[in-house]
């Protein structure tokens, strides 16, 4: 009996002696286990970096693009950083309010797509940072244009530099070859042979007596200030003074155009999506829009659909190059990474599958010379209208001016309720606060 105690106890001992020593094995682990996490942490932390973008898609296929782009860069910055992809509209430039009302309202994301003509309402709020040191060290900088960053640096009056190049879209006319070549015409070489080809254009196909294909998709909501600036333009117009008598004759084009029956009724209000889909319908055998829109007209057309510039006049040419660049807001609290995500964007693998698969006009020098950019027809005539494409006048009414007042005073143009004159002295007005 005694021995059985004595074994007994032997056995208890031995498992007090296992349990201690585990004990001190399992301490002994931990302490490692916190060791490497507390070097890995100091590399790479265990909670990622969560930024927030913003980001307005001009089709389901961009959005599908951009959120391959989010997750290739979540995957590869081997930094942690997690992008999350918030989806708003366009809306015709709604959008920038809506940013400017969120940021004001202490709801910023970190970054944001951006255009250029909202930054004097977003700094004069100091609700942007200022990139200048971020690019200063940055080794990709030479790969952007140095005339780009002194176009985005020109929009402020303190010199900083607020936007982040991304990728640019200079505007033209997409057509219809089938229609042109049922309709006896070639591509304008001119201003005013333009405006007769929108009426050529424009026909009864079926005999019914009704116009079924108009010669221009007239964009007269949100958003059309940019091309309508062509039509003011070629008769020796200009933003700078919207009441001269060359500028009034270019509206009066305009109007002339609609009112002439050579747009759909519905121009007055058409924006965006409806001067594509009425052109994707075959409602009408012109509009203008960017490279941006190629992708989807190629899969609905195939080679029925070309492009040409703005056509020239003695008098003036303009187009608008429309720009698109990203932001750091000051309220981001991850700056760095903030701007290792916009790189992505500018020179890195997001430059590249972005212009590539949308059609975009690359703002890296390296992208630009690769073979899918050189061999897009598309990117041809994008580059063809760069040298006589331009801006708006950014000033602080900018922003109210083309969400609001340009649209209410071209419907009202557009319908007859005001002359030509009366609605170029009521934006010239608005614009420059007379």
């Amino acid at each position: 009996m005694g021995g059985k105690k004595m074994s007994g106890c032997k056995k208890a001992l031995t498992m007090i002696l296992a349990f201690a020593l585990s004990i001190t094995t399992l301490a002994g682990c931990q302490s490692g286990s916190q060791s490497i996490s507390s070097a890995a942490k100091s590399e790479s932390p265990n909670q990622p970096i969560v930024l927030k973008h913003w980001f307005w898609p001009d089709s389901d296929m961009h959005t599908q693009v951009m959120q391959s782009m989010v997750d290739d860069f979540n995957a590869t910055n081997g930094k942690n950083i997690k992008v999350e992809l918030e989806i708003h509209p366009w809306d015709g430039g709604q959008y920038s309010q809506d940013l400017f009302t969120a940021a004001m309202g202490g709801g910023a994301p970190d970054t944001a797509g951006f255009k250029l003509t909202s930054t004097p309402l977003f700094t004069a709020n100091h609700l942007l940072e200022p990139l200048d040191s971020y690019i200063d060290s940055w080794e990709d900088k030479d790969d952007i244009q140095d005339t780009l960053y002194k176009t985005l640096r020109s929009v402020t009056k303190d010199d900083n530099l607020y936007l982040m190049p991304w990728n640019t879209q200079i505007l033209y006319v997409y057509y219809r070859p089938s229609m042109f070549q049922a309709a006896g015409i070639d591509i304008p070489k001119t201003y005013e042979e333009f405006l007769q080809d929108c009426r050529k254009l424009t026909r009864d196909t079926n005999g019914d007596g009704k116009t079924d294909v108009y010669g221009y998709g007239i964009r007269g909501s949100k958003g059309g200030q940019e091309p309508w600036g062509s039509f003011i333009y070629a008769r020796g117009g200009s933003f700078d003074n919207l009441t001269s008598d060359a500028s009034i004759q270019g509206m009066q084009d305009f109007i002339d155009l609609f009112q002439d029956g050579c747009a759909p009724p519905s121009a007055p209000n058409d924006g965006f999506n409806e001067i594509i889909a009425n052109f994707q319908s075959g409602l009408t055998a012109m509009t203008i829009q960017h490279i941006g829109t190629s992708v989807n007209m190629v899969e609905k057309f195939g080679d029925d659909v070309g492009a040409f510039a703005f056509p020239d006049s003695p008098q003036g040419r303009w187009t608008s190059m429309g720009d698109t660049e990203t932001v750091m807001f000051s309220s981001s609290k991850n700056k760095e990474a903030a701007f290792e995500w916009m790189s992505y964007l500018a020179t890195g693998a997001g430059q590249k599958t972005w212009c590539v698969k949308t059609g975009n006009v690359p703002v890296s020098k390296t992208v630009q010379q690769m073979p899918e950019i050189q061999n897009n027809r598309f990117m041809k005539i994008s580059i063809e209208g760069a040298p006589f494409a331009g801006i708006l006048p950014v000033l602080d009414t900018t922003t109210d001016w083309i969400n609001n007042t340009w649209p209410a005073t071209i419907q009202a143009a557009l319908l007859g309720k005001i002359t030509a004159k009366e609605a170029m002295e009521q934006l010239d007005k608005a614009l420059y606060s007379k």
